[in-house]
């Protein structure tokens, strides 16, 4: 079956008008305190005139499956960008230029990957479905600003290949001291891929993801005091700052998702800019074990590291209440109360 049958053409599901500005519903007040939530793009797929500007994402792509007979699979989480404005603006939020360093994480047909390197950057591209690595590989045969790694993002030793592209890219251009990651990733992997890539300061500087929309809040806006704060919020403050940028509608993908999606940039904190911790896997293990008991106080789900007392008397010394619970404590409550647990006599 022939996959251009199977779309009607993005224009009739996309109106010129969806070009809007609008604020997230929520603010970030991981910190303590609310900040003016930033403002984002609803992003279309139409031209001022309202023509459809992405033939060649639309049509490219679904040719480019049936060239392979390929479909997209649900087990890889793969849904095909088909608005080349998207892969654009996703290339503009990381300031994507000349003699960058690129990785992409499953690049498909190559829509956004032939977007950076147009941009001028040198790309490394991961990709688990080794036909749309030999797709992609065969794309882009004629350039030498691609190299592509058929893994399992998740599995491969990124860092080793990044730092190796880096060297050699040194003598060539000066920007490629740090890299960036610009990618339209798998929504069912998104939180193990952040999880990954942001403590790779010292190889990234920022990384542009599209996630699925409710990922995305849940990841930059998350409030205290509010189901959504969980560690990962706590994660994400530690390693970076994070900013939501503009949401995705869900027709602008083949297949279509259920949700629409949203675009995040972390800007990756150096090693000297973490938050003064003894060590970063205690802490971690401490945040996640308070969450573990998230409607216990924390003098009870932290029994295992401290006594209650002493657990009350740390939170005490820090101005906190005695009885606080996980969800009430900021990225700074958590590295005060693990480095003063830390330090206590041991017994």
């Amino acid at each position: 079956m022939n996959l251009l049958q199977c779309l009607p053409p993005i224009s009739s599901a996309i109106t010129p008008d969806h070009r809007l500005l609008t604020s997230p519903p929520a603010h970030n007040s991981t910190a303590g305190s609310q900040r003016a939530s930033p403002r984002y793009l609803i992003a279309c797929s139409a031209t001022k005139n309202g023509t459809t500007k992405s033939p060649d994402d639309y049509h490219a792509t679904l040719k480019a499956l049936n060239s392979k007979g390929r479909f997209p699979r649900k087990s890889f989480g793969q849904h095909y960008m088909l608005n080349s404005e998207i892969n654009e603006q996703l290339s503009g939020a990381a300031d994507v230029g000349e003699g960058d360093v690129v990785l992409e994480i499953g690049p498909g047909t190559g829509s956004l990957t032939n977007v950076l390197i147009n941009a001028g950057a040198f790309v490394v591209a991961v990709e688990k479905d080794s036909h749309m690595a030999a797709l992609v590989s065969e794309r882009f045969a004629d350039t030498d600003q691609l190299k592509v790694l058929n893994e399992d993002f998740l599995k491969c030793h990124i860092s080793s290949h990044m730092q190796s592209v880096l060297e050699s890219t040194k003598s060539l251009d000066k920007k490629s001291r740090f890299a960036k990651v610009v990618a339209n990733i798998p929504f069912n992997i998104s939180t193990d891929v952040v999880k990954q890539l942001l403590p790779m300061g010292d190889i990234f500087s920022e990384v542009v993801l599209l996630l699925q929309e409710e990922t995305a809040l849940r990841l930059v806006e998350s409030s205290l005091r509010t189901s959504e704060y969980r560690p990962i919020n706590i994660f994400v403050n530690f390693y970076s700052d994070a900013e939501f940028n503009f949401r995705v509608p869900r027709a602008n993908f083949f297949p279509q998702p259920n949700v629409d999606a949203a675009v995040v940039t972390f800007r990756l904190k150096r090693a000297e800019d973490y938050p003064s911790v003894s060590s970063a896997k205690s802490f971690f293990s401490m945040v996640n074990s308070a969450f573990n008991g998230k409607r216990k106080m924390l003098r009870r789900s932290l029994q295992h590291i401290a006594s209650s007392s002493q657990i009350e008397n740390a939170l005490e010394n820090l101005g906190l209440l005695p009885t606080s619970r996980p969800g009430e404590l900021t990225l700074d409550d958590f590295v005060k109360l693990h480095n003063v647990i830390m330090k206590r006599p041991q017994q």
